[in-house]
C-alpha cells in the first residue's frame, strides 16, 4: 500500500515537472519576442531622437549662412551701384575691391525674414569682419523705408533709395534737405545746426572737406533709418556701439561681445516646453557677479540720461528688454538694438493722428503707451510711463537677485519707486532726476571700492 502511494506521488511530481517544463518552453518564445520588441522600440526611439537633434543642428548651422540670407545679393547690389558711381562710403572699397570686409553668418534663426521692425522693415543683419575688427553688418534688402510712425505705423517707400539728391544739387541745398528732414524727425528743440554738421562729418568719410554726389546719396538713404540716425546722435556715448563705416544703405557697427544682457538663448522648440517661472530662474543663473551687474545697470541708467533731453533731442525707449542690450569685457552696457528707440517728436506727431477705440490701440513697440481720448477717438501724444520707469522694470529682478544684504531693502525701495513713475519725464523732471541720481549713487557707493568699478 505504501509502495503504491509513493508511486502515485512520484507520477504526480513527474507530471507536474513535465507540465512546468513544457510551460517554460512555451513561454520562452513569448519572452524573447517581448524583449526583442522592447529593444526594437528603444532603438527606434533613440534613432529618431538622434535624427531630430542632428537635423536641428544642421538646420541652425545652415540657416545662419549668409548665402541663405541673400548675403551675395546684398554685396552684389551694393558693389554694382558703387562701381557705377551711384553711391560711395567708407566701407565701399573694403567690400567691393579689397575684399577685407566680409559678410559672415546671419544673426537670425529665420532666413529671409531677418530683423524687421517699424523703422527698418527689411534690414538683414550679419556678423562680419573688417580687417582685425569684428562687426555687425546691416543691409537693406529692399527699398529704403521712410521712418514714419503714421496712423497705422506703415511706411512710404521711394522707388529708389538713391534717387536723392539729384544731379546738380548744391551742397547748400543738400544741407537744407538734411536740416528739414532732421527737424521733422527730432523736433525743433534739438541743436539742429550741430546735428547737421555731425551728419556731414560722417558723410565726408575721406575728410577732403567736400561732399560728392555718391556720398550725399548714401547719407540721404541712411538718414531714413531710425537706427542709423541714433548711431550718429549717440556715437560719442560709451553705451552705444561705434559706427565703423557704411556703403550706400549698408552700414557696419561695432560688435557687442556679450549678449543678451542676461539669460541664455535657447532654440524656440525648447522654449515651448519650459514654463515661464523655470525660464526666469534659468535666466538668473547665467548672469555676471552682482558688482558687475551693478556696473552694467548703471550703464543703462546713463543711457536713459543720454536719450532724455539730449543735445540732439529726446528719444523714447519703446522696447526695454534684456534682448536689446549687451555688454563688453569691461562690463560697460551696450545697446544692441536701437530700432525701438524713437524720436519723441515723431512719436507724438504720429500718436495725435492715430485713431483709437481702446487704450490698446495706443501702444507702440512693447513699452510706449499713451491713453485714448474717447471723445475724439484719437491717441494722446504723451507716454504714460517715462524711460526710467521702464528701465527700472527691466532691472528689478536682475539687480535684486544676489544683492548685498546691507542695501537689499533700500535698493528694492528705490526700484519700486522708480517703476511707479507715471507721466512723461518732462512733467516730473525733478522727481525723475532725484530717483535716477539716488539709484546711481546707491550702486556706485557699493562697487566703487571694487575692481569692477
Amino acid at each position: 500500500m505504501r509502495k503504491d502511494l509513493v508511486s502515485v506521488v512520484r507520477c504526480a511530481l513527474f507530471a507536474m515537472a513535465r507540465g512546468l517544463f513544457s510551460w517554460v518552453w512555451l513561454r520562452k518564445p513569448i519572452y524573447i519576442q517581448a524583449r526583442f520588441s522592447y529593444l526594437h522600440m528603444k532603438y527606434l526611439f533613440f534613432s529618431w531622437l538622434a535624427v531630430f537633434v542632428g537635423s536641428w543642428v544642421v538646420y541652425v548651422e545652415y540657416s545662419s549662412y549668409s548665402e541663405l540670407c541673400r548675403g551675395h545679393e546684398c554685396k552684389n547690389s551694393i558693389c554694382d551701384k558703387y562701381r557705377k558711381g551711384v553711391i560711395d562710403g567708407s566701407a565701399c572699397r573694403s567690400l567691393c575691391e579689397k575684399d577685407t570686409l566680409y559678410l559672415g553668418k546671419c544673426l537670425s534663426a529665420k532666413p529671409n525674414n531677418q530683423v524687421r521692425s517699424d523703422s527698418d522693415p527689411s534690414s538683414t543683419v550679419y556678423s562680419g569682419g573688417w580687417g582685425d575688427l569684428e562687426g555687425v553688418i546691416k543691409c537693406q534688402m529692399e527699398e529704403v523705408p521712410h521712418y514714419n510712425l503714421g496712423a497705422e505705423m506703415e511706411h512710404r517707400k521711394e522707388a529708389s533709395p538713391f534717387n536723392k539728391p539729384t544731379k546738380g544739387t548744391s551742397v547748400e541745398k543738400f544741407k537744407e534737405m538734411v536740416l528739414s528732414h532732421l527737424k521733422t524727425k527730432v523736433g525743433e528743440q534739438a541743436n539742429l545746426p550741430d546735428l547737421v554738421s555731425l551728419v556731414f562729418s560722417v558723410a565726408d568719410y575721406n575728410k577732403d572737406g567736400l561732399i560728392s554726389l555718391p556720398e550725399a546719396r548714401s547719407m540721404w538713404a541712411l538718414l531714413q533709418l531710425n537706427e542709423f540716425l541714433l548711431a550718429i546722435v549717440l556715437q560719442d556715448r560709451e553705451h552705444t556701439p561705434r559706427l565703423l563705416g557704411f556703403c550706400g544703405d549698408m552700414y557696419v557697427m561695432e560688435k557687442v561681445p556679450y549678449a543678451p544682457l542676461y539669460g541664455i538663448s535657447l532654440p524656440w522648440v525648447v522654449e515651448l516646453w519650459i514654463p515661464a517661472g523655470v525660464r526666469r530662474s534659468m535666466d538668473q543663473w547665467f548672469t555676471p557677479s552682482w558688482p558687475r551687474k551693478a556696473k552694467i545697470s548703471i550703464g543703462l541708467l546713463e543711457l536713459v540720461e543720454d536719450v532724455f533731453h539730449g543735445t540732439f533731442g529726446s528719444f523714447l525707449m519703446c522696447d526695454v528688454s534684456a534682448d536689446g542690450f549687451g555688454y563688453n569685457d569691461r562690463h560697460d552696457l551696450k545697446v544692441m538694438d536701437t530700432r525701438h528707440i524713437v524720436p519723441e517728436a515723431t512719436f507724438q506727431k504720429a500718436m495725435r493722428e492715430r485713431r483709437c477705440d481702446t487704450e490698446e490701440d495706443c501702444l507702440y513697440g512693447a513699452d510706449c503707451r499713451t491713453s485714448c481720448d474717447l471723445t475724439k477717438h484719437r491717441c494722446t501724444p504723451e507716454v504714460t510711463q517715462p524711460n526710467l520707469a521702464k528701465a527700472c522694470g527691466a532691472l528689478k529682478d536682475y539687480l535684486l537677485n544676489g544683492a548685498p544684504s546691507d542695501i537689499q531693502e533700500e535698493l528694492e525701495k528705490q526700484l519700486y519707486a522708480c517703476i511707479a513713475l507715471k507721466g512723461s519725464a518732462e512733467q516730473m523732471e525733478m522727481e525723475h532726476s532725484l530717483i535716477l541720481n539716488n539709484l546711481k549713487s546707491l550702486l556706485w557707493k557699493k562697487i566703487s571700492h571694487t575692481k569692477d568699478s
